[in-house]
């Protein structure tokens, strides 16, 4: 099946060859998919995009007429895909659900213990030949409270990395997860009590109408002086000018973010020769108390792996009109798993580290 696999980068090629092991045409392309490179997907039964692609309405139409009938998503966010048009045009979308929680999670605690122990700083002052240590004071994360808002599989790694520094944990999220109240002594709250009583709080909710700015001014207000943010999952999470005008009066001590919401088209892409255009992130980029990474809390290679073989799996689930399991839209006409399209499913997954389980059906 050809696939234009569009926003191709260096760290994930490799993998997606390797997972391919040849069995579909894959059409490489550096280019974000927008509006003016749909035509390049020419020719092409599927297309395969990242988490900075933009598969609006419009482009998900033009795709369309160009014959493509798949979306391949190499993510498990997919806020960047129309989905209601995506169902109306009979494109079906399948998503990779979960690659490595550990790893995003782990990144997530990075951020926290750079901010709090200023490595960086520190580290540009060795480079320099400046062993001074004034201005370097950190905290004990030692019995410290952590709000934690979501606690999906992302969140859950948190708490377990958290509760063995002895931080106190608090959680908001649509339903409390009780295997975390038993084993890390985690106590769901609401989002006001939350904000009031973290020294950290960090984000790992999905980005929807009712999460989209989850963090703005008024939720700000509500934060203890000094607190310490962190955003590893979703730009629009947080208002940024909010936390802008919070960093400079202090109310917000210190921002570590790995997300932006208007990273499109300046993460993941090498700006070094070009004068920055955005006004936003240069001012965040003016505080020695933000640590800032560009969308990299995934990049482990055991997360890239599983990307690529989920992404692989997809494709062949579509050509083979079996179902994966992580679909968003289902193919039209879309078969139920027989003995037959069973025993085509356990011979596609010969070899790899996916299992036909439940989930697949």
């Amino acid at each position: 099946m050809r696939t234009a696999v569009y926003s191709t980068h260096k760290f994930e090629r490799d993998f997606l060859i390797r997972a391919n092991d040849n069995k579909h045409d894959l059409l490489f392309l550096e280019t974000r998919l927008t509006r003016s490179s749909t035509p390049l997907a020419q020719g092409c039964d599927a297309a395969c995009v990242f988490a900075g692609d933009d598969a609006n309405g419009e482009v998900l139409e033009q795709l369309h007429a160009l014959g493509v009938r798949f979306l391949a998503l190499r993510s498990a966010g997919f806020n960047h895909v129309d989905i209601s048009r995506a169902q109306e045009l009979g494109i079906a979308v399948a998503r990779v659900p979960a690659y490595s929680p550990y790893a995003v999670a782990e990144h997530t605690v990075a951020l926290m213990l750079a901010l709090n122990r200023k490595l960086i700083r520190a580290h540009n002052r060795v480079m320099e030949l400046n062993f001074s240590l004034d201005g370097l004071v950190g905290f004990d994360m030692n019995g410290k409270t952590v709000g934690i808002v979501g606690t999906g599989k992302i969140g859950e790694v948190v708490a377990k990395i958290l509760h063995g520094f002895g931080c106190r944990l608090l959680a908001f999220d649509q339903a409390a997860n009780q295997q975390l109240v038993d084993k890390y002594d985690v106590r769901f709250v609401d989002m006001r009590e939350l904000c009031a009583e973290s020294d950290i709080i960090t984000l790992h909710v999905p980005l929807s109408e009712s999460t989209r700015y989850i963090i703005d001014a008024n939720a700000i207000a509500q934060m203890k002086p000094g607190v310490m943010l962190i955003n590893t999952s979703r730009g629009g999470l947080v208002h940024t000018k909010a936390v802008i005008d919070a960093l400079k009066s202090r109310r917000i001590g210190s921002f570590g973010m790995d997300v932006y919401e208007e990273e499109e088209g300046l993460f993941f892409e090498d700006h070094s020769d070009d004068i920055l255009q955005d006004d936003t992130i240069a001012r965040l980029m003016t505080f020695k108390n933000v640590l800032i990474t560009s969308h990299q809390a995934f990049l482990t290679q055991t997360a890239i792996t599983n990307i690529a073989d989920t992404t692989v799996f997809n494709l062949d689930c579509f050509e083979q009109e079996v179902r994966s399991g992580n679909e968003l839209v289902l193919p039209r006409q879309s078969q139920i798993l027989n003995g037959s399209a069973t025993r085509t499913l356990r011979h596609l997954c010969k070899g790899r580290k996916l299992q036909l389980t439940d989930r697949h059906y």
